[in-house]
């Protein structure tokens, strides 16, 4: 696997980490297609039960796309620059919003373009005080490719994304959190400690159960309350013959820690 994205396991924790700082940790085709390789891998390691996404060195989550690289597939034409680039991405961003295990991003500085729409797109978010966002894309003459037009308006409403995305002004992490495109904002020094306890506090309950959060929550932003209903029933079906449905009633009533087995 390329080095363009390390991959770290502890305590059940997977910690991916975009790693071009030279680049900003410019999202390029390798990149992405890294990413979404280890996406897979993960999702069937049992001992992996969250992962957190952060950004190599001292000064970038992610600058966004590599926009050298980008501008090649678009002077080959449309057909090219969406199959390269649009649908690449897209399928990184909306891998990470449905993935079955909790996302986690530790935003430790710029998180610009891609990197704001990676952002966007995962379950949960700590910002680094010193994190900086933006939607430059219409500097470069277009939209957002990755989902940005999509999902900022759904987490920050219509006008506040609008503005972003049409004045490409940058904003701090504090706006950032008033949003909800981030949880919390920590002390740089704190960060990857706040994303890891995070994780941890989510880790103390059934897998499954968090996978079906995960999954009618994400469904169900993309529906209408009705079907969204049935999908929060659909999950909820699923779990009443598992060992961690009965394990979390017992333990309820005996007044006891459970013990869950993702089974």
């Amino acid at each position: 696997m390329a080095d363009t994205v390390l991959c770290t396991v502890e305590d059940g924790i997977a910690t991916l980490t975009l790693n071009r700082p030279e680049k900003l940790n410019a999202i390029n085709y390798e990149t992405a297609d890294t990413l979404l390789a280890l996406l897979d891998r993960l999702e069937t390691d049992d001992s992996v039960r969250s992962v957190i996404l952060t950004g190599a060195g001292d000064v970038a989550f992610s600058a966004g796309g590599d926009i050298h690289e980008f501008s090649e597939s678009v002077a080959l034409g449309v057909n090219a620059a969406v199959r390269d680039f649009v649908r690449r991405g897209q399928a990184m961003t909306a891998r990470l919003e449905a993935f079955p295990k909790p996302v986690i991003a530790a935003v430790n500085g710029l998180a610009f373009g891609g990197g704001c729409e990676i952002a966007e797109a995962v379950h949960l978010a700590v910002a680094s005080e010193k994190a900086v966002f933006a939607k430059p894309e219409i500097n470069l003459g277009m939209p957002p490719t990755f989902g940005g037009t999509q999902r900022l308006s759904r987490l920050a409403g219509r006008k506040r994304a609008l503005e972003l995305l049409l004045t490409a002004d940058r904003f701090n992490a504090s706006r950032a959190l008033e949003m909800g495109l981030v949880n919390a904002v920590v002390p740089d020094e704190d960060l990857m400690a706040n994303a890891r306890d995070l994780a941890g506090r989510i880790m103390r309950h059934s897998p499954l159960a968090t996978a079906s959060i995960i999954t009618a929550v994400t469904r169900g932003l993309n529906m209408g309350i009705a079907e969204g209903l049935l999908t929060e029933s659909e999950q909820f079906a699923k779990l009443v013959p598992t060992h961690d449905l009965r394990e979390g009633l017992d333990a309820w009533i005996a007044r006891r820690p459970p013990h869950y087995t993702g089974t």
